[in-house]
């Protein structure tokens, strides 16, 4: 569903009021018996992309929903620029977008046109509509097809559509729950570009995904949620570190160096080094960044030239994969 909650009205259209985009402490969700989600706390600066990751299942959309003032919370408290969702939502409304993981456009209207209802449902003029329909094509690369039937689009060119529509009163805050799921690569790295176009002009963004490499790209912080819980927050490099240390591997332009350069990294780094025989490359976890150029030092004393060295640190996916336990 993509839902747009903007208002077009001068009395209600106000601008960020708060150093805090989003600040949401205890939420908590039931669904019959289950506990959707148990106590989730989010503090989003404004002006920034925080990223929402987690397994299906975990309570990403519904803690969306509820600062979206879509759900009301079971317990809990969550601003919108210091607006409070619940006894404050009508001004809420005015300052936030969602685009959804399913689209709400009409199947048998051209993307023109459905640029052009949702501003006129937003109380804007033809000419305006008309207008900002036009700006919102030529941003999404959708021009050529803008009066084509959306039966006639592919997946891309309608989760590209259904960003435009969210943005045709442009918000200050703006809810994506998995905007690029099933997305080309191509079509995907378009979509970045076009979020981070809206955070430079002032837009702040929650980002929920189950792409790792969609966060770290994007997000200035992220939290990871499981079982309805925040589990892990902080920035990408913060989640990486927190699960293990940096990597150096060395290659040298002979092979047959490899275990002496082994040799003299567990020496020099005090660390277990691993040889790979067959592609002669030495990999050894790096506890301290600053004996590196000691270890340079002393394969040049031995005479070793290297043919490339890299410092590599976890990724989002052994971050993911190690406090969640799920691949």
């Amino acid at each position: 569903m993509t839902t747009t909650l903007s208002a077009s009205t001068a009395a209600t259209r106000q601008g960020p009021s708060a150093d805090l985009a989003i600040d949401a402490h205890g939420l908590v969700k039931h669904f019959g018996s289950t506990k959707a989600v148990d106590g989730v706390d989010l503090t989003v600066p404004t002006g920034s992309v925080y990223g929402v990751l987690g397994p299906n299942g975990a309570g990403k959309t519904t803690t969306v929903s509820m600062l979206a003032t879509l759900l009301r919370p079971d317990a809990g408290h969550a601003t919108i620029f210091g607006h409070d969702v619940v006894e404050d939502a009508v001004t809420v409304r005015s300052l936030i977008g969602v685009t959804g993981q399913y689209a709400s456009v009409d199947e048998d209207l051209s993307a023109r046109q459905n640029l052009m209802l949702f501003g006129r449902l937003l109380g804007k003029s033809r000419a305006q509509c008309r207008s900002r329909a036009d700006q919102l094509l030529a941003d999404f690369a959708l021009e050529e097809a803008a009066d084509r039937p959306l039966k006639d689009f592919s997946g891309g060119m309608r989760r590209r559509l259904d960003l435009a529509a969210s943005l045709v009163d442009t918000p200050p805050l703006l809810f994506l729950d998995e905007p690029t799921t099933g997305l080309d690569p191509r079509t995907r790295a378009q979509m970045w570009e076009t979020i981070r176009t809206l955070v430079a002009d002032g837009c702040t963004v929650l980002l929920t995904t189950q792409y790792l490499d969609e966060a770290d790209q994007l997000a200035d912080r992220i939290a990871v949620i499981d079982r309805g819980r925040v589990i892990a927050d902080g920035t990408a490099d913060e989640l990486k570190q927190s699960v293990g240390t940096s990597t150096l591997t060395l290659t040298p332009i002979d092979r047959d160096h490899a275990v002496t350069i082994a040799e003299l990294a567990e020496s020099v780094l005090g660390a277990t080094a691993t040889l790979s025989a067959e592609a002669g490359r030495v990999t050894a976890p790096l506890h301290r960044q600053d004996l590196v150029p000691d270890l340079l030092i002393a394969l040049r004393d031995h005479g070793i030239t290297v043919d490339e060295i890299t410092v590599s640190k976890p990724s989002l996916d052994e971050v993911f994969l190690t406090i969640t336990g799920k691949a």
